[in-house]
């Protein structure tokens, strides 16, 4: 069995690693950064008898994503991961560190996704679990981009869900949605959360356990499941005007 593994060099990424390691998976794990890779990969090789490979990559470049795939196949589940955010008025915040942030947290999980898909609808099996958010379900206003990004990962994963659906696939989609986690998110973001940060490491282990039971919405945390009620069923300007002040707090304002 192999993963396949974005963003695998910390937080949510290299935690998952570590669930998938002590079941037995083989990994590929991927990130920009070749020295935490490597890190990464020594820790789990001193618990596990598995083979790591580590590819050091951007994937928020088309073609790398392209590489990733000829370079690595038969992957029984895929882990889009990847991804960050950044914080503040649209008008201000910069447009190459946007514009960057959608090639990462939509273009790669789109390519990855599709070409995957595509080799495991041709197996009859495999896995995919798109790291989305809790942000995914409501506006953003002051990180309108980020959550931007995350509600294309539940659309577009909820569409791919119904059409395996239809087709009677064996292959599954699952969107991991999360509410702040301690990472070193918030450092590349600018922002400061007010509020209670899960640990990584749970955030993995329950993502994993409900991936092997085939959930599709994965969202851990009581208060993260009240929020994604809550934002389904109050007005969206509402929703729009509580998550402004949230993330004004946040910005220190």
């Amino acid at each position: 069995m192999k993963a396949l593994i974005t963003g695998a060099s910390s937080g949510i990424g290299k935690d998952i690693a570590k669930e998938l390691a002590k079941k037995g998976y083989n990994l590929a794990l991927v990130a920009r950064s070749e020295e935490e890779l490597k890190k990464v990969a020594e820790e789990l090789r001193k618990n596990n008898k598995i083979q790591i490979e580590t590819i050091t990559m951007d994937v928020s470049k088309l073609e790398n994503c392209k590489e990733i795939h000829k370079k690595v196949k038969n992957v029984d589940i895929l882990i889009n991961n990847a991804g960050f955010g950044d914080c503040g008025n649209f008008s201000k915040t910069s447009l190459e560190k946007e514009i960057a942030m959608i090639n990462t947290n939509i273009i790669a999980y789109h390519t990855l996704m599709k070409l995957y898909l595509i080799d495991m609808k041709e197996k009859g099996e495999g896995k995919i679990l798109n790291v989305a958010s809790i942000a995914g379900f409501m506006p953003g206003p002051l990180m309108a981009t980020y959550y931007a990004t995350k509600a294309y990962i539940v659309r577009i994963s909820e569409g791919i869900k119904e059409e395996l659906k239809k087709e009677k696939s064996k292959v599954q989609i699952s969107i991991l949605c999360p509410g702040p986690v301690r990472t070193n998110f918030s450092k590349v973001a600018n922002v400061k959360f007010h509020i209670r940060e899960a640990s990584s490491s749970k955030v993995a282990k329950y993502a994993i356990k409900k991936l092997e039971k085939g959930k599709f919405y994965i969202v851990p945390g009581i208060d993260v499941k009240f929020a994604r009620w809550g934002a389904k069923l109050v007005p969206a300007n509402l929703v729009s005007k509580v998550t402004y002040m949230v993330q004004k707090r946040k910005l220190g304002q």
